[in-house]
């Protein structure tokens, strides 16, 4: 892996953020019963959705609403001012070719944050894949690649060797604390595909290693840690109420 891309998992064009906090498509359960839902490995609910999910529209509000959680919070546990990354958003073979990311041109069938870039970009193939099991794919990815962009911003004593699994805690935290905050809402069956995707993500693909991202059972009780305990629980326990952001 390089050190200027971090890697996991689309709009077709680039896009401005906004702070708009747009309710994810999930009706659901009390954010109690969905973390005994992720603690205790439930079986998927089978329940037809209102409408038919539409990728690019999810796509959008996972940013959105990620972005949010971070503007929203960021005071609450760092210094400074919070400063969303860009989002360059989907590439596809034969449409958009990957960006380059410090010089060096990135591959298809991946998605990442950009360090030197300051940027987030993921294939859209890959990321439709992951969709026809579920839209709560396109959530999780969303936020773990915002994690590294948090990653980015605070200070490197915060950020622990493991950081991708600090990454699935950050994406646990930012995307429960969004329905704890009722910008988010969770319908039947969403948790279990957090779940299923997690342990995709985990199990030896071709854009995941188990020895730089965790085995699946690592990265379901990181993004555990991050849904149960919120932000705090993914920092050092050193770390005190509130911590310097990187300068």
């Amino acid at each position: 892996m390089s050190h200027s891309a971090i890697s996991v998992i689309v709009s077709m064009e680039a896009h401005p953020l906004t702070n708009s906090g747009i309710p994810m498509r999930m009706r659901s359960a009390a954010l109690a019963a969905v973390l005994a839902s992720v603690l205790l490995g439930a079986a998927p609910a089978e329940a037809a959705p209102s409408r038919p999910d539409d990728i690019n529209t999810d796509l959008s509000t996972a940013t959105n609403v990620t972005n949010s959680f971070w503007a929203r919070n960021w005071n609450t546990f760092f210094t400074g001012a919070y400063r969303p990354p860009q989002v360059f958003g989907s590439f596809r073979r034969g449409v958009r070719q990957p960006p380059a990311c410090g010089g060096s041109r990135t591959g298809f069938g991946n998605a990442f944050y950009c360090v030197p870039g300051d940027f987030i970009a993921w294939d859209f193939d890959l990321m439709a894949a992951g969709y026809r099991s579920g839209d709560a794919w396109v959530y999780l990815v969303i936020a773990h690649e915002w994690g590294h962009a948090v990653q980015a911003r605070i200070n490197r004593a915060l950020v622990p060797r493991h950081q991708e699994l600090q990454a699935d805690c950050l994406a646990g935290a930012a995307l429960f604390g969004a329905a704890a905050q009722k910008t988010l809402t969770f319908e039947e069956g969403d948790v279990a595909e957090l779940r299923a995707a997690l342990r995709r993500m985990g199990d030896r693909t071709p854009w995941t290693d188990v020895s730089d991202h965790g085995s699946a059972e690592q990265r379901v009780a990181f993004f555990t840690r991050g849904a149960e305990g919120g932000v705090r629980a993914c920092l050092p326990a050193a770390s005190g109420s509130r911590t310097p952001a990187r300068r």
